[in-house]
């Protein structure tokens, strides 16, 4: 970073020493063939555009990501709860138990906060049973591998998702753009006539309509689980849905040790 900021501050010095004591003596004292501001404009609306366009697919990039790391963890939870049905009986319900709690906690606790960038212990509880459960079972169990496989799955997808959650385009470069952008909207305003400037003043006030709505999908994208453009827990509550159809099919409803939230229930609490 020093190196960078000492050669950009060497070259600027260059260029106005260049240009108040070398340039008269190389094109003389006429200043009518040098560069003015619209000159310099063309290329700082150049690079305003490539950055907005990289700073566009990066975010594009972190959203898609966030929606097939939600995908994958649904996923990897509903395989679970399958593999559950061929445990023995107790680890068997434990299990579907638990799965139906995750999925609710997931939706209800962790994607609010996941929204302000932070995670929810909620889903921990019924990760860590989950484990305590295979534990249970032991590895002379038929079913402990494809458990313990499924739950690596869904470990690996709510890892993912979470990573997702936060930025992928820090704040400075955000308020770098910012300024960038007007920059180069006050410069195109000083390239434009001041008579009969309708047409040209109706096309400045678009192109910064453009670039400023750019730069705000930008942001929005960039934060797939707030915003407009938003990752929802579609997949995860048709798995709480099957899932509970399914417990309840077999077991009570105050067997469940959660609430609607997914928090767990104190002992001996009921439906």
């Amino acid at each position: 970073m020093t190196v960078t900021l000492v050669v950009a501050f060497l070259a600027l010095t260059s260029g106005i020493v260049a240009n108040r004591f070398l340039r008269p003596r190389v094109m003389g004292d006429d200043d009518a063939e040098g560069m003015g501001v619209r000159d310099l404009i063309g290329p700082l609306m150049t690079l305003t555009i490539l950055i907005l366009a990289f700073m566009l697919v990066t975010a594009a990039g972190s959203n898609g990501r966030a929606d097939d790391a939600a995908r994958a963890e649904a996923h990897a939870l509903d395989h679970l709860a399958e593999m559950a049905d061929y445990a023995p009986p107790a680890p068997r319900q434990r299990l579907r138990g638990d799965a139906v709690c995750y999925a609710r906690a997931v939706e209800h606790k962790e994607w609010p906060a996941m929204a302000e960038g932070k995670g929810s212990s909620a889903p921990s509880v019924w990760s860590r049973d989950f484990r305590a459960t295979f534990k249970d079972l032991g590895p002379g169990s038929p079913t402990f591998g494809m458990l313990v496989a499924a739950d690596d799955q869904r470990s690996l997808g709510r890892q993912a998702r979470m990573t997702e959650s936060t930025p992928t385009i820090p704040n400075l470069i955000y308020w770098f753009m910012l300024v960038n952008l007007s920059v180069t909207v006050v410069g195109l305003g000083l390239c434009l006539p001041r008579k009969d400037n309708k047409g040209p003043l109706a096309a400045l006030i678009i192109v910064t309509a453009l670039l400023t709505t750019t730069l705000l999908i930008i942001r929005d994208v960039d934060r797939p689980f707030s915003g407009v453009i938003v990752v929802k827990p579609t997949q995860m509550a048709e798995i709480e849905e099957e899932s509970a159809r399914d417990f309840l099919d077999d077991y009570a409803a105050d067997l469940i040790p959660c609430d609607g939230q997914g928090l767990a229930r104190p002992p001996g609490g009921g439906a």
